[in-house]
Order: structure tokens, then C-alpha cells, then sequence
């Protein structure tokens, strides 16, 4: 049944069947038009107000809950619902799986229209909290107010800054955070423990509409080693606040293996065209897996769940199936850790990445390794890898893939058709753009092994290995 209040629909007594794209929960209207609503859970029976109309579907909200699936539990964040980070923490962690596992196969399926084996079990993460080896704060001069915050009419309240993360659709508004359930402390305590001393000495906090203010970004990484960066962006210049945070930064927390910072005065965030400066220790942290150490810098891309990059590794080389005879091309190779995960168990590993600075890394990372049968080339993938290319660093026996959201580009595809490597071992983080490119290979190759990946608990996001063999 539908009504309507102050222009917008409300249905009441809507069943949330299934768990949709990005974290949001699917129903239908009673004349069967879609709605997407967050914040529930698949078995809620809620009474929604919709907040938008489009041809096809409705966004709303739950405004009413009549009874509660079987599979909702209680979030343990108190910023779960305002913060966009969490969207299914509140569904038990058996139903998360699920619904990763049903996306990657309706991708493959509906996309890809390809015959598939029997996936293997999807591999939870060992790690439900805490998880998280990277996270970016925003400071912002105007904290967002949650509806508690608004309700309690202190008017204080939206004059205190704020240290926490972008609300949803929102490039302008930032929630603060007390205590984020996703990076293991002293992370909390140094984020919270910068915001105080700032504001103690009346640091500007950043205005993203006003472009104003001096404290702009904080970013902490750690790893499984115990070391730990902290990086300060600051929007402009100011030698004497500026060393004053950081060396209190220094001073409280000593365990701190690399503390850095930039002057950023641009209309974006974004670090990889500025020139970061190393405060106190050395500019990277070092992460281990299986004696393998890889250095990190400020910019390097790194699984952010370092556990469970481990096991995507494992599953990924024994996919490749290497019996120390095989010529590997390691493609989208970031820094060489795949790279040099797999290269004990081949005859010689040859990776190629766009970014220069990553290719620079993974060649340290080598050389720290005792590596010799890796070799890493920089450049666009569809310039790079080209009959040239082959012809100089031999066939591949086995070609392993790992692109970005985007997936492959077509001219990429194409030439993994024309090489015919034996195998092809295809990671993703983006299942329908992987159905996509698997979709134009099915001419030459058979899928023969899937199994996805949970590199992200409490999140919509899901990793997936599919093994593609030669017809």
C-alpha cells in the first residue's frame, strides 16, 4: 500500500528481498517498480518513504521497521548509518558472504554469458574488524550532525571541527570520528590525539567550498610487521604550526616508523602528483609475507587487508598451477608483489605497470628479496604489451591479470587472445568488468576455477580469481 506525505510516497509493509549494488537493499513497490533503501537488511519488512523517483526505481529510507530479518544483528560502530564505510554491518557475516558470492556468479552469468564450473567456497576474512592496513581522514572547519546531534539543539556543536571521513555523496562534509572499527590502534589514538592538539592550539581545520584552513588530510598505514606511516597534508604553509603538530606527532607516538607530510594547495586531495617530504624516520614501512619484504611509500598501492592479500596470493599461484618451468606475465603489477609471491615457483616473471614510481618499488622490492628471475617494465598496458614485447621477453606460459575497477582495456583482450598463453589466472576487485573481459576471451578460453575473495568485511565489496585455460 502506498500514501503519500509532503510530496513523497510512502509504502508500508515492504519486504527487503536482496542485497543490491553498493552496500544499498533491494524491494519492490506494489507496482513492481524497484526501490533501493540502505541501512536494511534482506527479511526486514519496513515502511519506506521515498526520497527520490527515477523511470525505473525509487531511492527511500526505512522510516518504520514491523519486524527484523533473521539475519540482522547489531552494528558495533556508533557512526554505523551516518559514516559510509560499514553499509552491511549490520548482517551477520555467513549473509555477507552470501550475497558476494551471489554477485560474483550473476556477474559472470548474466555479463559474462559464459558457461561456469561450480564455484569454490567464497574465503571469508579471519579478521571481521580491523582489518585495514590504510586509511585516509579528512579535517573539516564545520562538523556534519548526525540526527542525535540535531535533535539535541546544541548549537555549539556545528562549530567544533572535524577529523573523519566524507558522508556519502557529500565531497564537502565530513563526520568525525571517535573510534573507527576498521584499522587497528594506535590508529584511533593517533587520529583522535591530532585533532585535540589542533584544535588546543587553534590549527585552521580545512573548508573544501572556501579552499581555506591549514590542516587538510591525515593518512595512516600500517602493517602486519608492526611499523606504521603517518602522512600530514597541509593546504598551505606554515612552518611554525606545521613542525609544531608534527613533532608533537613524534614526541607522543615514538613507535611512529615514518612520520611525513605535503603542502597541498590544490583543488584536489589526491598525493600522487605532489612532492612528499619525509619528516622523521625513513619514507616507507615495510610489510612481510611468506620472508618476502615489500617496502610501502606514501603513494604505493598495497592490498589494504594485509591478511587477506596473503591468502589471495596462495589462491592466485595455485591457480597458476607453476611447476618452476613456466614463463609468468604478471600484468597491472603495482609494486611486484604478486610478482615476486609467485617467482619461487617459476622460471622467470615478467611484470609490467604504468605507474613509474610502483615499477621503481617493485625493482627495490627485488633486489631487498635476493630476486633475480623478476624483470619489471613501466608503461601503458596496451602500448607495452605488444609483439615487440613478446618477442623480446619470450611467451608467456601462464599470464596473470590484475587491473584496475575498469577491468582491461579491449586492445589488452584482444592480445591475450593472440598469444595464447596456456593459462590465464584473472584477479579483480570489480566481478562485472571482469565478466565483461572474460566474455571476449570465451572464444579461446574456458573458465575452469572461480573463487571469490573476501578482502572487505562489513562492505559490499568483493574480490574474485577466476583460471581461464586454453579451448
Amino acid at each position: 500500500m502506498g500514501r503519500k506525505q509532503t510530496n513523497k510516497v510512502i509504502f508500508e509493509n515492504i519486504t527487503i528481498l536482496d542485497a543490491g549494488a553498493k552496500g544499498v537493499s533491494v524491494a519492490k513497490a506494489p507496482e513492481g517498480q524497484v526501490i533501493f533503501i540502505p541501512n536494511v537488511v534482506p527479511g526486514d519488512v519496513v515502511d519506506v518513504q521515498t526520497l527520490k523517483k527515477r523511470k525505473s526505481y525509487f531511492e527511500g529510507r526505512a522510516i518504520k521497521f514491523h519486524s527484523y530479518s533473521e539475519n540482522r544483528i547489531e552494528p558495533v560502530c556508533q557512526h554505523f548509518g551516518a559514516c559510509g564505510g560499514c553499509k552491511w554491518q549490520n548482517m551477520k557475516y555467513e549473509q555477507q558472504l552470501f550475497y558476494k558470492n551471489q554477485e560474483v556468479y550473476n556477474n559472470l552469468k548474466r555479463i559474462g554469458k559464459i558457461e561456469l564450473p561450480t564455484f569454490e567456497p567464497i574465503l571469508g576474512s579471519a579478521k571481521q574488524f580491523f582489518y585495514r592496513n590504510k586509511m585516509e581522514f579528512g579535517f573539516s572547519d564545520t562538523r556534519w550532525l548526525n540526527e542525535a546531534e540535531i535533535k539535541s539543539e546544541d548549537q555549539s556543536l556545528s562549530k567544533k571541527p572535524a577529523l573523519g571521513f566524507h558522508i556519502p555523496r557529500m565531497w564537502d562534509k565530513i563526520l568525525d570520528i571517535e573510534k573507527c572499527h576498521l584499522q587497528e590502534d594506535p590508529s584511533n589514538e593517533i587520529r583522535n590525539a591530532i585533532r585535540e592538539f589542533a584544535v588546543l592550539n587553534n590549527m585552521t581545520f580545512f573548508n573544501a567550498r572556501n579552499h581555506e584552513g591549514l590542516l587538510r588530510t591525515l593518512m595512516i598505514r600500517t602493517a602486519s610487521t608492526g611499523e606504521i606511516m603517518v602522512l600530514i597534508q597541509f593546504f598551505q604553509e606554515d612552518k611554525k604550526q606545521r613542525e609544531l603538530l608534527l613533532d608533537y606527532i613524534h614526541a607522543t607516538f615514538p613507535q611512529i616508523t615514518s612520520l611525513q607530510y605535503v603542502i597541498n594547495g590544490k583543488a584536489n586531495d589526491t598525493l600522487y602528483d605532489q612532492d612528499i617530504k619525509l619528516y622523521k624516520g625513513r619514507e616507507y614501512i615495510l610489510e612481510e609475507m611468506e620472508g618476502l619484504h615489500f617496502s610501502i611509500n606514501a603513494k604505493s598501492f598495497y592490498q589494504t587487508n594485509s591478511d587477506q592479500a596473503y591468502e589471495l596470493y596462495k589462491i592466485t599461484r595455485e591457480f597458476a598451477g607453476l611447476t618452476g618451468n613456466e614463463v609468468v606475465y604478471d600484468l597491472y603489477t603495482g609494486t611486484g608483489t604478486i610478482a615476486q609471491f609467485v617467482s619461487k615457483k617459476a622460471k622467470k616473471v615478467i611484470g609490467v605497470e604504468a605507474v613509474p614510481e610502483a615499477i621503481i618499488d617493485a625493482k627495490e622490492n627485488a633486489k631487498r628479496n635476493s630476486i633475480t628471475n623478476c624483470e619489471f617494465y613501466v608503461g601503458d598496458m596496451k602500448n607495452v604489451f605488444n609483439d615487440d614485447f613478446i618477442a623480446q621477453h619470450g611467451k608467456p606460459d601462464v599470464i596473470i591479470t590484475d587491473p584496475p575497477r575498469d577491468g582491461m582495456h579491449k586492445d589488452v583482450v584482444e592480445q591475450l587472445i593472440k598469444i595464447g598463453a596456456d593459462k590465464i589466472v584473472y584477479v579483480s576487485c570489480n566481478s562485472a568488468t571482469q565478466a565483461r573481459d572474460i566474455a571476449l576471451l570465451d572464444e579461446k578460453y574456458k573458465v575452469t576455477r572461480v573463487r571469490p575473495v573476501d578482502m572487505f568485511p562489513q562492505t559490499h565489496h568483493v574480490e574474485n580469481v577466476v583460471l581461464l585455460e586454453k579451448r
